[in-house]
Order: structure tokens, then sequence, then C-alpha cells
């Protein structure tokens, strides 16, 4: 057996945490990926995985070994294929995160027509309501909406997520539409409280961005909350479309101001600097790209 393929058992064991399921998805044998593992951890001298009769999980040193050698090993395999002019069917797992609403919305039926086109492919989504660290957090791939902070290495916009002004058809009927932003002052707003200024709210007059003091009765540090809150009449909100789109469509809310609706919202996928990107996740952002793009958000 070569070493390449010892290392990259080690790694479907810490993927698999089951020497067994890493036998089968390698397509060997137990023992087979059994002495691979033991090879290794004699080669480094340190234990890299610690079993047990139902899992094998990595060491702190395995854990750290493999986030290295992962990349590594795609490296090599991406660099086979440019090197050779080939054009393989992409395999393997995909670490996607994303927040939590627009990977449920999003990035769950995006994978799901992803996985039918590649079969050799599979997916696994982490949802966070934060910024994550790639590597830290063993990711290949990462959903951000909103400014990227500087820290990112790597990005790309995949589009320009539309914010809209709505409330309940209740509310309207109960105190009146607004007809120019500067209404809004008159309202009950829903404010979120979960980052200074967040009743500051930004419009659009002219393509020249303006902003208004808001108030209201009804505060929450929470978008689902919001917007629950929204449908239950407490007042006017502001959200990504995105978001709301399930619940324009059952009736619940109505959108208002559209002619000053305020500036859209960037969503970018960002991913490691310190690599060749595979071309699993390369064509997944490609495609991601294309969908959302489609779907007018």
């Amino acid at each position: 057996m070569s070493r390449i393929s010892d290392l990259q058992a080690f790694v479907a064991v810490v993927e698999k945490a089951s020497l067994t399921s890493a036998a089968h998805q390698l397509g060997r044998s137990l023992q087979s990926v059994s002495r691979s593992l033991a090879a290794i951890e004699q080669d480094v001298g340190v234990e890299l995985i610690r079993r047990t009769t139902r899992r094998s999980n990595p060491t702190e040193a395995g854990l750290a070994y493999y986030q290295r050698l992962k990349t590594a090993l795609e490296d090599i395999e991406e660099a086979k294929l440019q090197v050779s002019h080939r054009r393989l069917e992409p395999s393997g797992l995909l670490r996607i995160s994303g927040p939590t609403g627009f990977a449920a919305l999003h990035l769950v039926p995006a994978s799901a027509a992803f996985l039918k086109l590649h079969p050799k492919i599979e997916v696994e989504v982490s949802t966070y309501d934060r910024y994550v660290d790639l590597v830290e957090d063993n990711l290949d791939l990462a959903i951000h909406i909103g400014p990227l902070p500087d820290s990112v290495a790597k990005a790309r916009r995949l589009a320009d997520l539309r914010r809209v002004f709505f409330a309940a058809p209740g509310y309207f009927a109960k105190y009146g539409r607004p007809k120019r932003p500067e209404d809004l002052s008159k309202h009950q707003c829903i404010v979120r409280t979960a980052r200074v200024g967040a009743d500051i709210w930004p419009f659009t007059v002219d393509g020249k961005v303006k902003t208004i003091k808001v108030s209201g009765r009804f505060r929450a540090n929470g978008a689902s909350v919001i917007n629950e809150a929204a449908t239950c009449g407490l007042g006017i909100a502001i959200a990504p479309l995105w978001q709301i789109r399930p619940l324009i469509d059952r009736g619940l809310v109505e959108l208002a101001l559209a002619r000053f609706s305020p500036p859209p919202i960037p969503v970018h996928a960002t991913w490691s600097g310190t690599r060749v990107l595979p071309a699993k996740t390369r064509m997944f952002i490609d495609f991601l790209s294309q969908r959302l793009k489609a779907e007018r958000l």
C-alpha cells in the first residue's frame, strides 16, 4: 500500500469516526485500514486516533494532523487533475457553513440539487449565526451575509440580497401605510436590539442612501422573533426579502415603501487562502451562485 493511501485512510477514519465506515468508503478491508493507521502512528510517534468499541475519535494531536493533512491531500489531487488535463467526477466530503435561516431555505435545497448531479460527493452543513474560522471549525466553505471581516482571505460575492420594509395587513389597515420614509417616525417600528444603531434604518432615494431614526413599543434581538412580531401586528419591520418570502406567500405580511428599499446586503462564499481550491468546492460555489441569481433574492 502506498504512503498516500495510508494518509487517505487516516483522513477517512477521522471524518467517519469509524474504521469500518472508513474502510467501506475507501473500498478497502478493515484490516488494511487498520494497518495504514498503525503505520502512520508509528511514523509520527504519537497516538492519533483513540479507538473504542463504538467510535474512533482523533486525539488533540490527531485533529491537528488531520487539519493540515486534509488540505495537503486535496491539493495533491487537484494538482494531478491540472497536470493531466483530465476532468474527473469530483468526490469526497464537502463541509459548508451558513447562517441558520439561510441554510434551511437555500443551502439545503442547493445541496440537494448539487448531490443529484454529483453522486460521489457528500455534503455536511453546519449552521452558525457568527463569523467562523474555516480552519478551526474544519470547514471547506463558509457562506457569509453582510460585510466581510478583514481576516477573510478568499471570497467570492455570490449575490446581493434585497431588503424590504413590511408589516401585517392588519397593522396597515389600522394605522395606515407609510408613503415616504419620513413617515416611519410616526409608526410603531420593530427594532432589533442585537447591535448598536439598530434603530437607525437606511433607505434609498434617487440612488442615494439616507437614514431615519425609528422607535416602537416592541423590540427583540432575534430575526425570527422580529418577523413573528410583525405578523402579529406589532409594527413595521425591516428584513432581507429571502427571510420573509414565506410570510409574504402566505399573506401574513405585506411590503411597504418599495420605491425606497434599503440598500441590499452582499452574500459571499469564503474559503481558506492557504490552499488550492478543490474542484468540488469550486463547482459548488459556481452552482450556488447561479441558483441565487436565478432566484432573484
